[in-house]
């Protein structure tokens, strides 16, 4: 537990009364009151907290002492700041420079000590006059942290969600506060009291009507296969959301935590339909919440061409066709993502030679409107497959997509 003591040198009838060293840090003054807390979490890898208290203080030399045995805190970190007089509250939003010195009760940090094997240190501090000194100490502090976790609401026609975001703060630091400001480095301010061994759970933000779009995404290298022996991929679902202003978000980024997500039904109300991981989610960049396998679209990918043509020398330029035959028996049309990484094709056909790939698309590709330029790279290309529903009779039209690429150079 943490405690702060002034340790006064005694003056009297004007004379200087020394201590003797058993008595150099006799505790003469009792913890004093916690007159604020503010406790900032934006940096995942510490935690600040800043108290402010009022001390008394004789005219002269005075000692305050600070410790912190059973408490995580970094001795490094800790400042101590006079911020004024004890009977002046410094306005809010009033900068720390004309805060400090309030008043003509004029106070100065002297030097500081820390006392051998204690988890402890010693300021010695000047004073004007008797009376109280406003005080800030701060340091940082281990093993109180924060986690975040989301409830995601989808509408019942999946175009929109509502999304709720909890601030989790578990306090271990063997230290309990009492009315404190916390703040998670962005959004609003929270005034909880924090007590020992305590978790509490806050909504930090709630975004209502954030536009989404669910995809349907096969990709051999990540998703790998549904059914292998026929060549049937997988296919998951997806919820995406952008982090922007357009779309109901972009205040911050997202945080990682994990994402309950549901969806309203014609009732009015919601059924669980799964949970994911949301990534770290920068500003303008996207969250995709996993929501499953789905069973009503069929993809069969089979290499249709491997053929190695001789350029010179031991090297070669290997030309691959793939073709997709896909199905889609859903009662609405949907827009199939087919992702191929060209690393995992010419380790299909080839074997990991361990150097990059060289590769061009070649003419028998059919995918409408080519590779998605913002999303393909110089190792996966990115294209979209325009799937019919199916008919009256649930029977689902086969579409045959082809995706035709040259690996060049090659031994």
């Amino acid at each position: 537990m943490r405690r702060l003591v002034a340790i006064l040198c005694l003056v009297t009838a004007g004379h200087f009364i020394p201590a003797t060293p058993a008595q150099a840090r006799i505790k003469l003054i009792t913890l004093p009151v916690r007159q604020r807390v503010e406790i900032q979490l934006d940096n995942p890898h510490a935690t600040l907290v800043e108290e402010e208290r009022i001390v008394p203080l004789v005219k002269g030399i005075n000692q305050v002492d600070f410790s912190w045995a059973n408490t995580q805190i970094d001795p490094n970190t800790i400042v101590f700041r006079v911020l004024g007089r004890g009977d002046q509250q410094p306005a809010d939003g009033q900068p720390d420079d004309e805060k400090e010195q309030a008043g003509p009760f004029e106070v100065n940090v002297l030097s500081v000590s820390y006392p051998p094997n204690e988890a402890a240190l010693v300021w010695q501090v000047s004073a004007g006059d008797s009376g109280s000194a406003r005080v800030r100490i701060s340091y940082l502090l281990g093993n109180l942290t924060k986690s975040f976790n989301y409830r995601a609401v989808a509408a019942q026609d999946e175009s929109t969600l509502t999304l709720s975001q909890y601030m989790r703060l578990q306090n271990l630091a063997n230290e309990s506060f009492g009315s404190t400001g916390l703040w998670a480095g962005f959004g609003k301010n929270f005034l909880k009291p924090i007590g020992i061994n305590e978790t509490k759970e806050m909504l930090a933000a709630r975004h209502q009507n954030v536009p989404i779009k669910k995809t349907y995404t096969c990709n051999p290298q990540a998703y790998g296969y549904l059914d292998q022996p026929q060549n049937k991929l997988r296919v998951p679902m997806h919820y995406v959301l952008k982090n922007n202003k357009a779309n109901q978000l972009g205040e911050a980024p997202l945080e990682y935590g994990k994402v309950r997500i549901f969806q309203q039904d014609s009732r009015g109300s919601t059924a669980f339909i799964g949970e994911d991981w949301g990534k770290f989610t920068p500003l303008d960049d996207e969250m995709q919440l996993y929501l499953g396998v789905a069973q009503d679209i069929v993809v069969k990918r089979t290499i249709e061409t491997n053929e190695v043509h001789r350029v010179a020398g031991n090297l070669s330029n290997r030309e691959v066709v793939i073709k997709y035959e896909i199905e889609n028996f859903k009662d609405k049309p949907v827009t199939l993502d087919v992702v191929e990484s060209l690393h995992h094709i010419r380790n299909e056909v080839h074997g990991d030679t361990g150097r990059d790939v060289e590769w061009q698309l070649g003419g028998k590709t059919t995918f409408q409107g080519g590779a998605d330029k913002e999303k393909s790279t110089y190792d996966q290309v990115v294209f979209h497959a325009d799937l019919p529903a199916r008919d009256a009779s649930g029977k689902a039209a086969k579409i045959v997509h082809k995706l035709h690429v040259t690996i060049k150079n090659e031994w």
